[in-house]
């Protein structure tokens, strides 16, 4: 259920029906300073939450948005205010940029906005938010965005950089909603790459071979001996000789997780890291793909996406770390 906010009425109609401000918190399970952040149009709430407030009240759920054209243009004009100061606040943060960047790289992969927070595990509204500018993105946020998009976070962070520095992204940075509720749409198509952006991913391209395909049973069998194809990486990648990457199917473990045609590229030398994807070799050709943890008690330990069951890890040799995830 997404989240809104919008220059309401709630306040009124609060007094309307004989209400306070605590019992809508109590209701809410809210503090008194977020229900007034709410009656201000400042903070978000749900639909939910919405239709509570209007049953309490007793009042249709459209009493409590304000029209533009209404009796209360105090209230709209302090929403835009706040708005506005919040808008100058993200560009001078830098959120504008780093929101246009990644709506600009979900538009080119042709990604809708739904498919992408899935992919990192986050709630469509707050991802919608980051695209917006509105909301901050800590360290691991940015890296499950960087996956999602078949990058490294390293890689993402240069690519929005070059796209800033091109004027690529004056045009996102500078759009805002034009209501109060967002809608959510699919990817945007293809924007136009400045010439230099184009020798620079020309020079940071390296080709690695893949090597597997899943098969019918849903598992996957990786041939050393012959590739399928191959997917384009970056040049952080490139002093790896020994990447080799694996499709995935639209079935088996992982069918919820990543979309079908997926690709993992997989380095046999990087060192794991706690919370890393990795390939773990089982009999002959056969592979899985694991999610790798370490307990400062238990030590390592892989959760198999297949069996839903974490097991400790006592030969690390077997894993290999997946540095990249690329959607075909």
């Amino acid at each position: 259920m997404e989240e809104i906010v919008f220059p309401n009425q709630i306040r009124m109609m609060r007094r309307v029906a004989g209400k306070s401000m605590q019992e809508i918190a109590d209701l809410l399970n809210l503090s008194i300073s977020a229900v007034s952040k709410i009656e201000k149009g400042y903070r978000r709430l749900n639909e939910f939450q919405l239709r509570q407030i209007a049953s309490f009240v007793d009042c249709p759920v459209s009493s409590l948005f304000v029209a533009e054209g209404s009796a209360q243009p105090e209230v709209i004009q302090a929403w835009k205010d706040e708005q506005g100061r919040r808008h100058k606040m993200n560009v001078g943060g830098g959120l504008k940029t780093l929101g246009a960047g990644l709506r600009y790289l979900r538009g080119q992969k042709k990604i809708t906005l739904a498919r992408l927070a899935a992919g990192a595990h986050i709630t469509l509204s707050v991802y919608h938010r980051i695209e917006m500018g509105q909301r901050e993105v800590d360290e691991s946020t940015f890296d499950a965005i960087a996956r999602a998009l078949g990058m490294t976070a390293a890689d993402l962070q240069q690519r929005i950089y070059d796209l800033d520095m091109s004027g690529a992204l004056e045009d996102l940075k500078n759009s805002e909603t034009r209501t109060g509720v967002n809608l959510f749409k699919g990817g945007y198509n293809d924007l136009p790459i400045s010439r230099l952006m184009l020798r620079r991913a020309e020079d940071q391209e390296v080709t690695v071979p893949i090597e597997a395909l899943p098969a019918q049973d849903g598992k996957i069998y990786r041939d050393k001996a012959h590739s399928v194809g191959a997917v384009v990486c970056p040049s952080t990648l490139a002093n790896d000789p020994g990447l080799y990457a694996l499709r995935l199917g639209g079935r088996g473990a992982f069918a919820d997780v990543l979309p079908p045609g997926a690709v993992l590229v997989v380095s046999p030398t990087m060192a794991l890291r706690d919370g890393d994807l990795a390939v773990l070799t089982k009999v002959e050709n056969e592979v899985e793909v694991v999610s790798v943890r370490k307990d400062i008690l238990v030590g390592w330990q892989m959760y198999s996406f297949a069996t839903k069951e974490v097991e400790r890890i006592t030969d690390l040799s077997k894993l290999q770390r997946v540095v990249w995830i690329a959607l075909l």
